[in-house]
């Protein structure tokens, strides 16, 4: 983490609700832990479980600890572990039950290979200024179909439906417009080319003239996976060779940065894209965010 101070620890434990109070053991005892605890040893465990406050149980937190003490007395992840699951099920909620099932070595929370596949993809932002023209709502759509689209991609994803949206400011003096429209697509696709088409489409059916537009976006959704389709005699044919092309796109831009190539309609004209004057200081992840001192 590049020396920012951040406390790191290492847990290990049968479950992954043991596994998370290893972890705070090992940060809260550094000094006798070395920053890792391993909870393997029943006897460990038991001495962590008497010793660790309630509210320091993955899932549990402030909340609920408090209630759990004010209805059940219990103050610990000992007494959490061998309360009445069915109790704990009828008082509070199946997640409680599973919990505490987990703190006795019972897994309940799968252990995933990686995070799960968004059922949506969202891409939208403020205007850096007020939009009036169409051509500059229109470099701001593709642009932001085009980020949704990588999204897209990068989890092995097609889409079969897309959403553009377009708004005035919520604040702004008189008539407020929100305008979307939602778009089937012909097929379904991953492709930045076919996402702007339609999400252009949509677009052109919805402006209105003279509106202060304040912020749009796409949305993305009713996913497939990429090898779970199957082919319609009687629908259009996707683009041909465009899994190669994509690839390319976004194996360039994963090496010389995000943009470096584009659709020609995904410019940064128009007064559209985020001002971000008053971004956090990166002195900590880049050079050019280092202070300078004029000796």
């Amino acid at each position: 983490m590049q020396r920012i101070g951040l406390p790191v620890g290492v847990g290990i434990g049968p479950t992954k609700t043991l596994a998370k109070l290893a972890n705070w053991a090992a940060k809260k005892w550094k000094a006798k832990t070395g920053c890792v605890v391993l909870l393997t040893d029943p006897l460990r465990q038991e001495k962590l479980l008497r010793y660790a406050p309630v509210g320091e149980v993955w899932g549990i937190g402030r909340r609920l600890s408090a209630r759990l003490e004010a209805e059940l007395s219990i103050k610990t992840a000992w007494q959490l572990a061998n309360a009445d699951p069915k109790l704990l099920r009828r008082y509070f909620s199946v997640n409680v039950e599973r919990t505490a099932r987990e703190l006795c070595g019972i897994p309940c929370f799968p252990l995933g290979a990686g995070p799960e596949r968004k059922q949506q993809i969202i891409s939208s932002r403020t205007f850096g200024e007020k939009i009036y023209r169409l051509e500059s709502l229109r470099s701001a759509v593709a642009h932001y179909t085009s980020v949704a689209a990588a999204k897209l991609r990068a989890q092995g994803s097609l889409a079969n439906c897309i959403q553009v949206f377009a708004q005035s400011s919520a604040f702004a003096p008189g008539e407020r417009f929100s305008g979307t429209r939602i778009m089937a697509l012909p097929y379904p696709t991953d492709d930045t080319r076919d996402l702007v088409a339609a999400a252009q489409q949509g677009l052109g059916a919805m402006f209105r003239e003279g509106v202060a537009y304040a912020k749009a976006g796409v949305i993305l959704s009713q996913f497939v996976e990429r090898g779970a389709i199957t082919g319609d005699l009687f629908a259009p044919a996707p683009r041909s060779g465009s899994k190669a092309v994509m690839q390319v796109m976004d194996a360039i831009n994963a090496r010389q940065g995000r943009g470096a190539i584009r659709l020609g309609s995904d410019h940064e004209g128009g007064g559209w894209v985020m001002r971000q004057k008053h971004l956090s200081p990166t002195y900590t992840t880049s050079w050019q965010g280092l202070p300078q001192a004029r000796c």
